[in-house]
């Protein structure tokens, strides 16, 4: 059902690198972009993630209550994307663990520009 994000972005090239190397720690690879978006998957059948500066010119903002998480398939796929996220300059939201009950191990972070993400794992 779902089909991709998009995070507004004002340094699309700053975003891009971020993305590059903390998407790439799960396989997906740059699928479309121009000089106003860039979109990551992992393959073309898979939901993607992208940044895009808004196209009514404004300043992107970071919209409060929203959060991009991402499937990371195991617990230590959750622990590196937070340690990548952290070494390419995003800002700590709750280090990689389990939360509440259920088997649920994530960790929460913010892009550059101040986007929530959660990268997650549902699993003993």
């Amino acid at each position: 059902m779902l089909g991709y994000i998009t995070l507004g972005t004002n340094d699309i090239a700053r975003a891009g690198k971020f993305y590059d190397e903390l998407l790439g720690e799960l396989g997906a690879k740059r699928m479309m972009e121009n000089e106003r978006f860039i979109a990551w998957a992992v393959s073309p059948g898979q939901p993607a993630i992208s940044v895009i500066k808004p196209f009514d010119g404004k300043p992107a903002t970071v919209g409060n209550g929203v959060m991009v998480s991402i499937a990371a398939g195991s617990k230590e796929k959750v622990n590196a994307l937070h340690g990548k996220a952290m070494q390419l300059g995003g800002k700590d939201e709750g280090a990689p663990g389990p939360r509440g009950d259920g088997g649920f191990y994530g960790a929460y972070f913010r892009d550059l520009d101040g986007n929530k993400l959660c990268a997650f794992y549902m699993g003993k």
